[in-house]
């Protein structure tokens, strides 16, 4: 199996209410059948924050300009199986995450998530309710330094 390297910026969307932004893949997808965050790949010429505002566009059609947003300074990398959808081919993908904790001023209520992409499922989830969900180890990891698993 040929394996790809690709950047990867990912969002923790939180709302003022105590809920994070949960979605699953496609079928497919990277991690298929765990909860994830809305994010993707970097392409070329674009910066992290570009690609971060694209892919959860893309993924949610949340628009994420107005709130604030800061970088997750842990650093973390991971490797999944993923069918391309182009040529259909599965390949392992070695990743690097750059993650970011988006902060709206806004209850999950208000925030309105349109499935656009990637994402086959999302759910807002309360703080509470994060340790009985199948999570990606990146984002496990990643909820573990923000102090909420």
């Amino acid at each position: 199996m040929r394996t790809i390297h690709r950047d990867i910026v990912g969002a923790f969307i939180f709302s003022n209410d105590g809920q994070v932004l949960l979605g699953k893949n496609g079928k497919g997808g990277v991690y298929e059948d765990l909860w994830v965050i809305p994010g993707g790949g970097i392409e070329a010429g674009e910066t992290k924050m570009q690609a971060l505002i694209r892919e959860v566009a893309e993924e949610t059609g949340l628009d994420i300009r107005g709130a604030k947003i800061t970088e997750i300074d842990l650093p973390l990398t991971g490797k999944s199986q993923k069918t391309l959808k182009e040529t259909g081919e599965t390949v392992m993908v070695e990743m690097i995450f750059y993650n970011f904790k988006i902060d709206f001023d806004l209850p999950a209520s208000a925030l309105v998530v349109r499935l656009e992409e990637d994402l086959s499922e999302a759910v807002w989830t309360p703080f509470a309710a994060l340790a009985d969900k199948p999570l990606s180890i990146s984002v496990r990891q990643t909820l573990e330094y923000l102090g909420l698993l």
